[in-house]
């Protein structure tokens, strides 16, 4: 061999080498600066609240500092979308909802597919969706307000964070179960909707139970039913829909974390491994427990399944209910 062939040899080598050593060395490094979290609902929701504590914790176990930024409109696809063009790099990660699989079945120009260009991380948990009223309303349960919006002049409205939203997912299964005419009002965020139910100005909200749980307990806003097949521990008194002889009424929001599906592997793996451990620590799920919460546990690739599943059946959903 020549001296020549043999220099090019070695530096086909070098390269291989570096390329070999430097790619797992530069994933074990991330995170190496800070993290922007972007939210895709406004502030005060459900899905901002329970992010954002979780996000106050996972930074400490990272070691680098998390930005929270609410880009909210439309459904949660807005925020959703610059995520999926951001830089896959592991530095601008998502918190989602349940929403997510609804908004591909009613924004049907999305210039993006959530199953496709973003990859789950991790779940952090689930709840309950709370249908509440104003107690000026003359309704004290359920059965009393169906009856009401079974009258024949009964004009009954109840409010959103948006058109697919999750809260709006509940009412519309509530809806069709219930066999009644009511009129969808979409606002651009829960503490809109919430100042209308204190109003009296819009019937019902199907609240998340993080947000409800102080309204209810303080006497502002009156329950009438959980999203939930069973009741849940924070509301005991009030009933599933099940009780009431609402069949497939029944839904549950979740909280989860996402980033573009061209991330590294190795992000994946470290945003999962952390936030579990986030997530297993006491102080962590006593603050959980507080907003109505239930941790999931659930690997990244389950994560991936249930949303892709969910995002069919949310399909069939819309259809059935008429949402445009």
């Amino acid at each position: 061999m020549t001296r020549r062939r043999m220099q090019a040899h070695l530096k086909r080598f070098a390269i291989l080498a570096c390329l070999f050593i430097s790619a797992p060395a530069a994933a074990q490094t991330w995170p190496s600066h800070l993290i922007k979290a972007t939210i895709p609902f406004g502030a005060g929701s459900a899905t901002d609240v329970v992010p954002r504590m979780f996000f106050e914790k996972l930074s400490t176990e990272l070691g680098q500092p998390i930005v929270v930024e609410n880009r909210a409109g439309a459904g949660g696809t807005v925020g959703t979308a610059t995520v999926v063009r951001a830089e896959p790099d592991g530095y601008t990660i998502l918190a989602h909802s349940s929403a997510i699989t609804i908004a591909p079945a009613i924004f049907t120009e999305l210039n993006y597919d959530a199953t496709r260009d973003l990859s789950s991380a991790l779940m952090i948990g689930y709840s309950a969706n709370v249908m509440i009223t104003s107690p000026s309303k003359p309704w004290t349960t359920a059965q009393e307000f169906i009856a009401a919006a079974k009258k024949k002049d009964a004009s009954i409205t109840f409010g959103s964070v948006g058109i697919g939203s999750a809260v709006h997912i509940s009412a519309e299964k509530f809806r069709l179960a219930a066999g009644i005419d009511v009129t969808h009002v979409p606002y651009r965020g829960g503490s809109e909707v919430i100042a209308d139910i204190l109003g009296g100005r819009i019937d019902f909200y199907f609240c998340p139970l993080a947000t409800a749980l102080p309204l209810i307990q303080s006497g502002q806003v009156r329950a009438l039913l959980v999203s939930t097949p069973k009741r849940v521990t924070d509301l005991p008194d009030v009933p599933a829909p099940p009780e009431i002889g609402l069949k497939d009424a029944d839904s549950a929001i979740w909280f989860g974390v996402f980033v573009p599906s061209k991330a590294p592997k190795e992000v994946v793996e470290k945003l999962y491994e952390s936030g579990s451990k986030v997530l297993a620590n006491p102080d962590m799920q006593a603050g959980l427990k507080k907003l109505g919460v239930e941790p999931w546990p659930m690997k990244p690739g389950e994560m991936d399944a249930l949303v892709a599943q969910q995002t069919v059946a949310s399909a069939a959903l819309v259809k059935a209910a008429g949402i445009k």
